[in-house]
């Protein structure tokens, strides 16, 4: 089955400026990867294949993967930004927490989140590995703090081993007009697209440029992250004409309002 678009109860974004990040806002304002048909426009739409590529084998398993993955992909994120104190601009300059849902959730059904590899070795990514396993060396990680240090390195450790597997590879064809064309040697796996978006997240995570820029949206109950690549790095919100205009709305009212009472308990 082909990619395409999908009617969807929120039509995904993608204006953060990385995949992994267009992932996280997924979960906002509701929840956009509840089954195959929004996952399959959210791959098609992030960039993550060429258009028209097929999915042969993708299954139910597929978006509950992604689900995890973007989990764990915003425990890192939330970490770095608790610890770098520039998640938002909320008022007072207080860093929001990024919602995540709770506690890693298992990816392969009756897994444990505390299982540790024989050896301290990560076990595959699913499909056909259990994602909670990792090495249990090292102390853990300083940050985020006043956070769970377990927590943190469980969803490193299941980031970094989604990384090492392969992406899915491609090929250079002649197109219809005789102009090379990217296509996949074949149809990408789960573990394969996951492993695309992994490796986003590593390298916006270790590159301290673009880890520096990571903002959150100013918008009011918005918890969107974002790669602020503006002039001064003054971008306040996720979109200027979703939260922007929001907030430009609310103050045009909230000066409307006050300029009426002023109004009316003016003296006559």
């Amino acid at each position: 089955m082909a990619l395409g678009t999908a009617t969807v109860p929120y039509e995904p974004r993608f204006d953060t400026g990385r995949i992994c990040l267009d992932l996280l806002s997924t979960s906002h304002p509701g929840e956009r990867l509840d089954s195959l048909a929004p996952l399959r426009a959210w791959i098609a739409g992030s960039g993550l294949v060429p258009p028209g590529t097929e999915l042969a084998h993708a299954d139910p398993s597929w978006p509950a993967a992604f689900r995890e993955l973007r989990g764990d992909v915003g425990r890192l994120v939330r970490g770095h930004l608790a610890a770098a104190g520039a998640g938002t601009y909320a008022s007072g300059d207080e860093p929001r927490s990024y919602p995540s849902g709770g506690e890693p959730r298992t990816y392969a059904p009756g897994g444990d989140p505390q299982t540790y590899s024989p050896g301290g070795a990560p076990r595959p990514y699913p499909p056909g590995g259990d994602l909670h396993a990792y090495a249990p060396s090292g102390e853990p990680h300083a940050y985020p703090p006043g956070g769970e240090p377990r927590a943190y390195r469980l969803a490193l450790a299941r980031v970094n081993a989604a990384a090492r597997l392969a992406p899915p590879a491609p090929r250079a064809v002649p197109g219809e007009d005789g102009v090379l064309v990217r296509v996949l040697a074949g149809p990408p796996e789960c573990a394969a697209l996951l492993a695309v978006v992994a490796r986003d997240a590593v390298e916006l995570l270790t590159d301290p440029v673009a880890r520096g820029a990571l903002r959150e949206c100013a918008g009011d109950d918005c918890p969107i992250v974002y790669l602020d690549t503006s002039r001064g790095r003054r971008r306040r919100w996720c979109s200027s004409e979703v939260c922007g205009n929001r907030e430009r709305v609310a103050r045009h009212r909230r000066r409307t309002a006050g300029t009426a009472a002023r109004t009316r308990t003016r003296p006559a």
